[in-house]
């Protein structure tokens, strides 16, 4: 049969993705993909192996638990998304928040943004002050640990960090720290912030914070790392956690929007 360019890709994109080797297949259909893009004649290809294919991506898939939380409905995460009673974090009082967002892709195809936009939605609805700074995207130095601050500032660094986000840190109620996983961790761009708080560190006690993440991976463990070090830092900075969303499962822009991470992000914000 012929097979749509489209479906080719997808097939092979199921068999590189998920390390299948079925290489030559993958690679067949990969070919294929880049002829008809020339507009050359899509290739013959058996249906047998091209449902072979398909299948044994998408039983890869399920058996990493990477789409299986998708299909049930999240379960297993439904105690990191801890929502504040209306007010109590607040205290009824309107609040000054920062939230760090700190992926590398496109904001309309990132997972954490999603989350992000959704947890200032329901701030503002509740008549919080949100400032967005986007860690990606900025000029940002890490820190050297030459201690020329004195952790009392100024830090050496006269970039983004130092002369749009630190004013705003400094003056806030709350910090929200936003990352996609990488490597079990929070992403580069947001650690790059992380360790210069150190130019501030007493100035940036007794906040209030929030952690939101989001992974492929949807495993009980996969955030057990960020999630300790989260509340490593709460620890040390003498914050007050206000919640965290810790959205398993959502590889991809379509399975947050579908999943219950959006709304637990707007109600945290909602319910300050």
């Amino acid at each position: 049969m012929k097979i749509n360019p489209k479906a080719a890709e997808y097939a092979a994109g199921l068999c590189v993705c998920f390390g299948l080797q079925t290489m030559k297949g993958a690679e067949a259909c990969r070919a294929d993909y880049s002829a008809a893009g020339r507009g050359a004649e899509p290739m013959q290809i058996n249906r047998r192996e091209f449902l072979r294919m398909s299948g044994m991506g998408a039983m890869t898939l399920f058996l990493s638990g990477c789409g299986l939380s998708a299909l049930m409905g999240h379960d297993e995460s439904k105690a990191a998304g801890k929502i504040p009673e209306k007010g109590s974090i607040s205290g009824g009082k309107n609040m000054k928040i920062v939230v760090i967002t700190s992926s590398p892709h496109p904001k309309n195809e990132s997972t954490s943004c999603y989350l992000a936009d959704r947890f200032t939605e329901g701030a503002k609805s509740a008549g919080h002050e949100v400032f967005t700074f986007d860690a990606a995207n900025s000029e940002t130095h890490p820190c050297r640990g030459c201690d020329s601050c004195h952790m009392d500032g100024p830090c050496i660094f006269k970039d983004d960090i130092e002369n749009s986000l630190m004013p705003k840190m400094l003056e806030a109620d709350m910090l929200v720290l936003v990352t996609p996983l990488y490597y079990y961790g929070m992403s580069a761009q947001l650690k790059t912030i992380v360790d210069r708080f150190y130019s501030r560190t007493g100035k940036l006690n007794h906040k209030k914070s929030v952690l939101m993440a989001t992974a492929y991976n949807s495993a009980d463990w996969t955030m057990e790392a960020l999630v300790t070090h989260y509340n490593t830092l709460v620890r040390y900075m003498d914050w007050q956690d206000a919640g965290q969303v810790l959205a398993i499962g959502c590889g991809s822009r379509s399975l947050v929007e579908h999943s219950e991470f959006g709304q637990q992000a707007y109600q945290i914000g909602a319910n300050l």
